[in-house]
């Protein structure tokens, strides 16, 4: 039996993240159903009961199907813990575009829907489910006609949608200085604490950092579940190329040299090149007792999403089926696709115990 706590302990936790303020339901259903099959530790969503219930479908789609994906090789762990992601302020991640598509020239040239990596915006404006914040096209609008809406729920909705959601773990993005708000969120969700297997802490950088996270540390002890610090080094920025790791794991040095109580993860600008970089920084964990600090996963969110962008779009131009599962050669394409970057972190495990499974 192999469980998402273990991959955290021997530093090889994956977690994907389908974004907080994102809402395409076909598409989370399937991104979880994909990386599920290909050893997800962690699936993160937003605290909306229709994307949790569209995850949580895709994650039962995928526990029929792991027979299959062990058949052919992949690394499938069983079901993928499910966490929702909640936030104590302003976050880029609590955001959505907006605009008027009557204001718009009739000569523009539509520079932000080029720029816009979740085809969230046409003639009709943004499609708000599909937004999830990144905000890239707000500089490229030429009559800088596009504004954010920030979004926040209070704590007793909170806490009155994750009774209901029957969850795994939360995750609370925050940022230094925000000491109060923190508390207050913490306190409202006292409720629910018992009940989750983990509990993530999502900051950006920023003046006094460590003091910060040790007063979170204060606030939230003693917590009966492992925690997580998400190093938010870039944020939404993975998918824009090769640099945008680097705050994340120099983020991940900082963290990880206060030695605080709980595990590191990173986030924000994590990619294909984001394991390398950890390789060559001596930050991944090399074997079982290995003596140095290490961080103990990877979230990957704008660009694990897009790696499977292919797979959704010819999804959703089927004139049948709109459920993964019912076109096998297309499930499977991306399970394979996905596993490209699972596998990264989880070589080591799949060369040494290749049949294990989490029932």
């Amino acid at each position: 039996m192999y469980f998402p706590l273990q991959s955290l302990q021997q530093g090889h936790w994956f977690k994907l993240i389908c974004g907080a303020s994102y809402q395409h339901l076909p598409a989370i259903r399937s991104l979880s159903l994909a990386y599920a099959l290909a050893g997800a530790d962690c699936i993160d969503v937003a605290a909306d009961s229709a994307v949790v219930a569209a995850a949580q479908e895709g994650l039962a789609v995928a526990e029929t199907l792991q027979d299959s994906a062990i058949a052919q090789g992949f690394l499938t762990q069983g079901r993928p813990w499910l966490m929702v992601s909640l936030n104590d302020g302003e976050d880029p991640h609590f955001r959505k575009a907006h605009f008027n598509p009557n204001f718009c020239p009739t000569d523009c040239h539509r520079p932000c829907e080029a720029v816009c990596p979740a085809d969230a915006i046409n003639f009709s404006g943004v499609i708000s489910d599909r937004c999830y914040g990144c905000g890239r096209c707000l500089p490229v609008c030429p009559s800088q006609l596009i504004t954010t809406q920030s979004h926040q729920l209070s704590p007793s909705t909170v806490v009155e949608q994750l009774k209901q959601f029957s969850i795994d773990a939360i995750e609370i993005h925050t940022q230094p200085g925000r000491e109060t708000e923190f508390q207050q969120l913490w306190q409202a969700l006292e409720p629910i604490i018992p009940q989750l297997k983990l509990l993530a802490i999502s900051c950006p950088d920023g003046e006094n950092l460590i003091d910060y996270l040790q007063t979170l540390y204060h606030i939230i002890s003693p917590l009966p579940c492992p925690l997580i610090w998400q190093t938010d080094g870039r944020a939404m920025s993975g998918d824009l190329g090769v640099g945008t790791t680097r705050a994340t794991v120099k983020l991940a040095q900082k963290v990880l040299t206060a030695n605080l109580p709980g595990y590191v993860q990173l986030a924000g600008g994590t990619n294909q090149h984001t394991v390398t970089k950890l390789q060559s920084a001596q930050l991944l964990n090399t074997a079982p007792h290995y003596p140095q600090p290490h961080v103990s996963g990877i979230a990957y969110g704008s660009y694990a999403r897009s790696q499977l962008n292919s797979f959704l779009e010819a999804l959703e131009s089927s004139e049948q089926h709109q459920h993964l599962e019912h076109h096998p050669e297309l499930l499977w394409q991306a399970v394979t696709q996905a596993d490209t970057l699972v596998s990264q972190l989880k070589r080591k495990v799949r060369l040494s115990q290749p049949n294990l499974i989490c029932q």
